[in-house]
């Protein structure tokens, strides 16, 4: 049976990069972002506050989730970051016999209890890094690939490496185990293990 894992942490803690080094199959929950003209999204700092739940298809995350898991394949949107919509859709698919599907994202945090009320049997884990690295790295990440302009960069950043250490009280309270880097990168590397 294919074990669900979650990989949270703050915007830029390098769950992307833990992720692809791993090997292992990912569904990228950022991909269920809402496009940026949808009625009704939250704003912080006079743009769309992408760091709030409220701007994210939760539900259409874990049904991709449970596609998965189920059939090995599912329909997802292929999300647009600095163009904030999804500019398509692809099939993901679940290698047959897989140990372990991770899903990583902002919203991970979120989709643990989701995916628990779902029947889905899950754990989390949760990127431990300080936030003032994460937020050097994030910077850094997000004005290379022009994700927004540099000075709504800025002002965002300072905003996410405040409520950092919020982040993770709301991970370990929600179940996410708050690992360093290295030690979830042994987690993973022991999931793809043969058992």
């Amino acid at each position: 049976m294919t074990r669900l894992v979650l990989i949270a942490g703050a915007s830029g803690s390098g769950k992307s990069r833990l992720v692809r080094r791993s090997g292992l199959p990912c569904l990228r929950l950022d991909d269920f972002y809402a496009d940026a003209d949808e009625p009704g999204l939250p704003h912080t700092l006079g743009i769309v506050d992408w760091d709030d739940p409220a701007s994210w298809h939760g539900a259409a995350a874990i049904e991709a989730i449970r596609s998965l898991l189920e059939t090995g394949t599912a329909e997802v949107p292929e999300y647009s970051i600095p163009l904030s919509r999804a500019t398509g859709t692809h099939t993901a698919m679940l290698p047959a016999g897989a140990p372990v599907l991770l899903a990583e994202g902002i919203f991970a945090i979120e989709a643990l209890p989701l995916a628990r009320a779902a029947g889905l049997d899950a754990q989390g884990i949760y990127l431990d890094r300080p936030r003032t690295v994460v937020a050097w790295w994030r910077f850094k990440r997000d004005l290379a690939q022009k994700r927004k302009s540099p000075w709504v960069l800025v002002r965002r950043g300072f905003v996410l490496w405040r409520a950092q250490p919020a982040l993770k009280r709301k991970a370990l309270a929600a179940g996410f185990e708050a690992l360093p880097t290295a030690v979830a990168a042994r987690r993973l590397a022991a999931f793809g293990e043969p058992s």
